[in-house]
């Protein structure tokens, strides 16, 4: 699974890399170094606007953990923060999406958590793993997003309406695999434009988009549990530790 990862770059930056073409430079996200589920994230989709018919690109906010337009409760989406590749174009939850709705999420990389076994002086844990491409470029989450109207609020007031996203997963490989089974797909740069097509429908042609984070060159380096706390954010949380042993 993704359920932590760190997104740091300026909007503008975002906005220049994925040549977005709608902004509004009034919504701000701070960098974080700790993204969790729920959290408010950058995303960058494509709409058509209802007055002009033209297809923009856009940035915006959207909150992570991806809540269907029938569910009844908007706390689903701490459920629903990754949608599993292998079903993603068929399950109900996210079919829709995956047809119509599709979306990146910028990152600098994901933290995962290898399972190491306990031994004759210590307890079994969790040892945390940042892993971000070698070269430092961005990555470009393969992700869904979905409208869902609070029938508790009327159409015309805060919070009657919310997107929220989800990230594509599949089994990990290379440097990641070696500390957990699921990692995230991304989207290669010349990718971008066909993903994000409302109009692109095909789920074959869609799954063919779906690559490994910079093409499985990856770098995986042990950081410190600071990083299971939420609250907890900062640079410092992507400080390499002495790696922690195999449980092999």
């Amino acid at each position: 699974m993704c359920g932590r990862y760190a997104s740091t770059r300026r909007p503008q930056d975002l906005v220049d890399q994925f040549d977005v073409t709608r902004w509004d430079p009034g919504q701000m996200l701070d960098p974080s170094w700790n993204v969790a589920p729920t959290n408010d994230v950058w995303s960058v989709l494509e709409r058509v606007e209802h007055d002009t018919g033209e297809v923009t690109r856009q940035l915006r906010p959207l909150r992570w953990g991806l809540v269907p337009s029938w569910a009844k409760s908007l706390s689903i989406g701490a459920k629903m923060i990754n949608a599993r590749v292998e079903t993603v174009a068929e399950k109900p939850a996210y079919r829709r999406a995956f047809a119509k709705r599709r979306c990146l999420l910028p990152a600098d990389g994901f933290y995962e958590w290898q399972a190491i076994a306990a031994t004759e002086t210590a307890k079994a844990r969790k040892q945390p793993y940042f892993i971000t491409p070698e070269d430092g470029q961005i990555m470009a989450f393969a992700g869904l997003y979905e409208f869902w109207h609070d029938p508790d609020v009327p159409d015309d007031e805060p919070g009657a309406w919310w997107t929220t996203c989800t990230i594509i997963t599949t089994e990990a490989t290379d440097a990641a695999g070696r500390v957990h089974p699921r990692m995230p797909l991304t989207i290669a740069p010349d990718g971008w434009s066909a993903w994000l097509d409302p109009a692109h429908q095909d789920p074959g042609e869609l799954r063919g988009l779906l690559t490994p984070p910079a093409a499985g060159h990856l770098d995986a380096r042990a950081v410190s549990t600071a990083v299971n706390n939420v609250r907890n954010n900062g640079p410092h949380l992507l400080d390499e530790i002495a790696d922690a042993p195999s449980d092999s």
